[in-house]
């Protein structure tokens, strides 16, 4: 049988190779470093500073949205608001155990049409607490006019969500000369039929507190209609900021539970003279959709009146409706 001899050539040493060749070793030798820091970084901040990640995430979303955040002192509160885009300004006020940043996705959509600006209503957020001070919707209503002065706003859309529509429908009553529209987002204030979460909070049973992520869920299925797909450490940090603002939200919720504050838009809608909007999620498990009735019932001198029902999604269509909601606003807001 005949043998065939294969000879082996050595590799390369690598000083041999052709300088492409090290040059591109080393740069992936780097690209790997750094992608394994990172994840390391990213792994430990997830794990050990979970508040670290979701601060860049915000500022991503306002990047993103083209606004920057400010303060300014006005009243007893220390104001700490988003603002950006150009033409004419939009006002707009979160809900109860809210803040400012649930308003970046409509404000990414908003920015190129509108001059928006949307505050961390005062006690809540970053915007200042005075203790002992009272939080309930006429106070807030007053503390609005101060922002509004100092900002040196003239007339503007007023838009409110949940709690801050009450507070947008009583400032509106009380300061028409500034309110050009306004419009409310499955608001509190009106008269609704009782459901299982009114039912609740007139016995005292507040929902808005959780000490763990099954409390966390349960919460939160009040507001969305699907489950929110929230990182447990992400979680775990809404979840401390909730027991740590504890004692506040447990005093405006209870403040909210009286006749004058639940009721507070319904006994001013004769007041309302500007256009205004209704906008519900049809399944809203918080403020009924029967507030939407309530509320077109009772705009006798409103220049005109728009209502939108929105389908899927419960009490947070700025969140679970983005793009609708951005266009039912602008549409609302240019015609007039």
């Amino acid at each position: 049988m005949a043998m065939t001899n294969k000879t082996k050539h050595p590799v390369p040493p690598s000083s041999s190779r052709p300088l492409w060749q090290r040059l591109a070793l080393r740069r992936l030798k780097f690209l790997a470093f750094v992608a394994v820091f990172i994840a390391v970084v990213l792994g430990g901040s997830y794990l050990f500073a979970p508040q670290w990640l979701m601060r860049a995430d915000i500022k991503r979303q306002a990047m993103a949205a083209h606004v920057e955040q400010h303060s300014v002192q006005a009243g007893d509160t220390k104001w700490v608001y988003f603002e950006g885009g150009k033409g004419p300004t939009l006002l707009l006020l979160h809900g109860f155990d809210a803040s400012k940043e649930v308003w970046l996705k409509q404000m990414e959509l908003l920015t190129p049409h509108f001059h928006v600006i949307a505050p961390d209503l005062p006690g809540w957020g970053e915007s200042t607490r005075v203790d002992g001070a009272s939080y309930n919707i006429d106070a807030q209503a007053s503390r609005l006019q101060a922002f509004v002065e100092t900002l040196g706003l003239q007339r503007f859309v007023l838009v409110g969500h949940s709690m801050g529509g009450a507070i947008a429908g009583v400032y509106a009553a009380e300061h028409p000369e500034h309110v050009a529209e306004l419009a409310l987002l499955d608001s509190f204030g009106l008269k609704t039929d009782q459901n299982e979460f009114s039912r609740n909070a007139m016995s005292g049973k507040n929902p808005f507190q959780y000490d763990n992520r099954e409390e966390f869920a349960k919460a939160t299925a009040l507001a969305f209609a699907k489950p929110l797909d929230i990182p447990g450490r992400f979680q775990d940090v809404l979840i401390k900021r909730n027991q740590d603002n504890r004692a506040f939200i447990e005093r405006t919720f209870n403040e909210l539970r009286d006749p004058s504050q639940y009721l507070s838009v319904q006994n001013r809608l004769d007041q309302l003279t500007m256009p205004v909007l209704g906008l519900w999620c049809h399944e809203d498990k918080i403020t009924d959709i029967s507030a939407l009735d309530s509320l077109r019932n009772g705009l006798k001198n409103a220049s005109a009146i728009s209502t939108s029902i929105l389908i899927g999604c419960n009490h947070m269509p700025i969140l679970e409706k983005p793009d609708e909601t951005a266009r039912i606003l602008t549409s609302f807001a240019l015609s007039h």
